[in-house]
């Protein structure tokens, strides 16, 4: 009688063991695929402001970026305010990258069903990446949910923020658990009013300047007065790039701060 009640605590204490290491297991597999996912905000305006001129995405800061992320082994999705399709423009065929990625139908398909931010879930990701092109003064920085997803990613898990030119827009009301702005003491860079036609039309409808605005907030904004040079900084965890020349290098950054986290 002793000797079946000993064989079945010990198959029982057999039993404990394998359910503990199957749940570390399953841990192990859930945080490896957090770590492998990145998150790419995207605009749906497709005007500048309540005029009628044309804006869009920057089709060169996505897929630059994208196909960075995608050589190092990290999946991708696609987040808009609005959710479904978004502009695209900026294209250049005679880039090699962006020829391939235009005809690749999976690819443009995603960009076709963007999802909102009530459907994503931003545990799933280790870093954030806000696209640029006018469409990104519209619509992003307001929008509470992807600010709660940036923030959460960026604040309680330990991500990434990373931006590339106009998308620099997309983070200027972000605020930490204390209130503080996310920008305020960190070295940003982004698209520079050195390089903006203030006196244009387009520039007229913007809600605000980015560099002037990321100042105010108590960031050090830093730029290249060259320009289209590759111009990038990172302050930690915040990657941000100054025009399309740069995409790709932000990407490369967010891929090695990864590895590091």
């Amino acid at each position: 009688m002793k000797k079946a009640i000993c064989l079945v605590l010990v198959f029982a204490s057999f039993l404990l063991t394998c359910a503990q290491n199957e749940d570390k297991s399953n841990n192990t597999i859930i945080n490896e695929e957090t770590s492998q996912r990145i998150l790419i905000i995207v605009s749906n305006a497709h005007f500048y402001g309540d005029s009628e001129r044309n804006t869009s995405n920057h089709f060169s800061e996505i897929v630059h970026a994208y196909d960075v992320f995608e050589k190092a082994g990290y999946t991708m999705d696609f987040v808009s305010p609005e959710g479904g399709a978004i502009p695209i423009g900026y294209i250049n065929t005679s880039d090699s990258i962006q020829k391939r990625y235009l005809y690749d139908n999976t690819f443009m398909d995603e960009l076709e069903h963007t999802k909102s931010p009530d459907q994503m879930n931003a545990s799933d990701y280790k870093a954030v990446y806000y696209g640029g092109g006018g469409a990104a003064m519209f619509g992003v920085a307001d929008n509470k949910g992807i600010q709660a997803i940036a923030m959460q990613v960026y604040e309680d898990q330990g991500g990434i923020i990373s931006t590339i030119c106009h998308g620099t827009a997309g983070i200027v009301h972000l605020k930490t658990k204390d209130g503080t702005y996310l920008v305020s003491g960190k070295k940003v860079n982004g698209f520079p009013d050195a390089f903006e036609n203030m006196e244009a039309d387009y520039y007229k409808t913007f809600p605000f300047s980015i560099q002037q605005l990321i100042i105010e907030r108590g960031g050090d904004f830093q730029y290249s007065s060259k320009g289209w040079d590759d111009f990038m900084i990172a302050d930690g965890r915040l990657i941000t790039g100054q025009d399309p020349s740069a995409a790709a290098s932000v990407a490369r950054k967010v891929v090695e701060t990864l590895q590091r986290l």
